[in-house]
């Protein structure tokens, strides 16, 4: 017999136009359960005219692909600039918008809140953002089950926007916040068990992996090559993708460089994405000649095509969880260096789809770049393991297990239900 469909309300810090890994997954999970059947009222940030006009403008995958769907319900709640970091939003208090009338007005089966830290006001140190924790009120009301998915290293984000003197000073308090934030909903899932076992140790209470973040390996594909956006260009391209921020730690990738580069004279780094060091790279870009490019923001089959055409995969950030665009590498047939993070031993098998070195080692990771370019046969290996690597983590497969774990809450809300319900009747 087929289940239920499911009504899912899912609140989330980020939704396009505004970038990121996260913004990426909701969009495809949320599509993933309307094809399903489910009924879906996404809560997103709304963009306005104080955001940069590049983030405004954005061409990314928005609303409009999804509302063709009948089940699909969304609200933009309304959000500024975050004080850090102009370019990704927080909510505005909940004195101007009330998650509780939203949810009161769909009746969900389940609650689900993507990247909660970043709603409540996190990473601006409560300057800004909700005020409160998203979805409470509500659940606790009516007994509706609610859970968090963790995306970022909130900890290490908070530690690059608000520099290391300020997080000295604060670092005392962070395992309180992390405790209360956590136990206040269901369960929170983490996609990377690595993260998972750093956040218990600060103090993090109801915690539970879930592959969630999967990798469309249809879409993401060694066949891109055809979208090569330098076919005239056969120099061996190494290649990031993401913001070009503190916490993406991209100054060391030009600092890696120029080690690679001696080895390796005709080596060319491409540098995609935007982000508030963008003037900074481009201006130490500029000594490296047409060594290094600075590309810019990319989208649709471009992107594609800069993942199949890239030789090596580069990634210095020691904050990621589980990196989307590592996946999307891996997919695509490609062999990956990144340093030693959260959720990258998890991603990367050091020597058969890549490596993995010490972090803020630029030589460490210059040894390993030159590794693959220097050897054929080591790339050629490693670009298949790549591809077989990352196949477990298909699309598909990590929303039919996300899936399941709604049914199993809300079904055991439901037994609580029938069991309160016959406790009163036999009073």
């Amino acid at each position: 017999m087929n289940k239920q469909p499911l009504r899912i309300a899912i609140f989330t810090a980020l939704y396009a136009p505004f970038m990121s890994g996260v913004s990426m997954g909701v969009h495809q999970r949320v599509r993933w359960l309307l094809q399903q059947g489910h009924e879906v009222f996404l809560i997103h940030p709304g963009v306005n005219y104080l955001y940069p006009k590049e983030v405004r403008d954005r061409p990314m995958l928005r609303l409009e692909e999804v509302q063709s769907f009948s089940n699909f319900y969304s609200y933009a709640y309304p959000s500024k600039p975050m004080i850090f970091y102009n370019s990704l939003p927080e909510p505005l208090h909940y004195r101007y918008w009330s998650d509780t009338k939203l949810l009161l007005n769909f009746q969900p089966d389940i609650v689900v809140v993507e990247e909660a830290p970043g709603m409540i006001g996190y990473y601006s140190l409560f300057l800004q953002g909700y005020g409160r924790l998203i979805g409470i009120e509500y659940t606790k009301r009516t007994g509706t089950p609610i859970i968090s998915i963790f995306h970022t290293d909130i900890v290490a984000y908070i530690r690059y926007y608000i520099g290391e003197w300020a997080f000295r000073f604060i670092r005392p308090i962070i395992p309180i916040l992390i405790k209360q934030l956590s136990e206040a909903y269901d369960v929170n899932y983490f996609s990377s068990q690595e993260q998972l076992t750093k956040y218990k140790l600060l103090a993090a209470k109801r915690l539970e992996y879930l592959p969630y973040q999967g990798i469309d390996c249809e879409k993401f594909h060694p066949r891109n090559i055809c979208y090569d956006p330098i076919p005239d260009d056969q120099r061996p391209t190494l290649l990031f993708v993401g913001r070009i921020s503190a916490e993406k730690n991209v100054k060391q990738l030009l600092d890696a460089f120029v080690l690679i580069a001696a080895k390796i004279p005709d080596v060319h780094l491409v540098i995609v994405g935007s982000g508030p060091q963008d003037k900074e790279i481009r201006r130490r870009a500029k000594k490296f000649e047409s060594g290094i490019t600075v590309w810019g923001e990319s989208h649709g089959t471009e992107l594609l095509g800069w993942f199949a055409r890239a030789d090596v995969f580069v990634n210095a950030s020691v904050t990621e969880n589980f990196c989307t665009t590592t996946n999307e590498a891996l997919a695509s047939g490609t062999p990956v260096v990144a340093v030693l993070a959260p959720s990258t031993s998890e991603q990367i098998s050091s020597g058969r789809n890549g490596f993995l070195v010490e972090p803020n080692n630029p030589k460490d990771f210059a040894m390993k770049v030159i590794a693959i370019l220097e050897n054929p046969a080591l790339k050629e290996e490693m670009s298949r393991q790549a591809r077989l690597y990352i196949q477990k983590f298909d699309w598909s497969a990590c929303m039919e297990k996300f899936e399941e774990k709604l049914y199993q809450h809300v079904g055991a809300s439901k037994k609580l239900e029938v069991k309160g319900a016959a406790q009163v009747v036999n009073r």
